[in-house]
């Protein structure tokens, strides 16, 4: 049993930057892939960014290229989601999320075995 705890989020201004924080207990998280989703109102969950177990194979939506990093800390059992250049279409609810399986990079949310609770990202004009 793994539990995740999302944090970081919050209200920032168009162009501005937010890093959100995934902090797992109860096992450690080192040999799971992990995975950023996102879901604005009115509008289906989307794939963000995910990340294989040792943190050097990455996987990005279109929508994150260039602009999001994802990244992990396995020491502290924590998987990072850093955000530059944010405009309002990013705001939304974003959860993480593990893949306790397979082990291979999925963006299908169906995919993955844990998932957070959340944390809201406003983004302001």
């Amino acid at each position: 049993q793994v539990q995740l705890v999302e944090s970081g989020g919050g209200l920032v201004q168009a162009g501005g930057s937010l890093r959100l924080s995934c902090a797992a207990s109860g096992r450690t998280i080192s040999r799971y892939v992990m995975g950023w989703f996102r879901q604005a109102p009115g509008k289906e969950r989307e794939f963000v960014a995910a990340i294989m177990s040792g943190g050097g194979r990455t996987f990005y939506a279109d929508s994150a290229k260039g602009r999001f990093t994802i990244s992990r800390d396995n020491d502290k059992n924590t998987v990072y989601l850093q955000m530059n250049s944010l405009n309002p279409e990013d705001t939304a609810v974003y959860s993480c999320a593990a893949e306790a399986n397979f082990g291979f990079l999925t963006m299908s949310f169906a995919d993955y075995d844990y998932w957070g609770q959340g944390t809201q990202v406003t983004v302001s004009s």
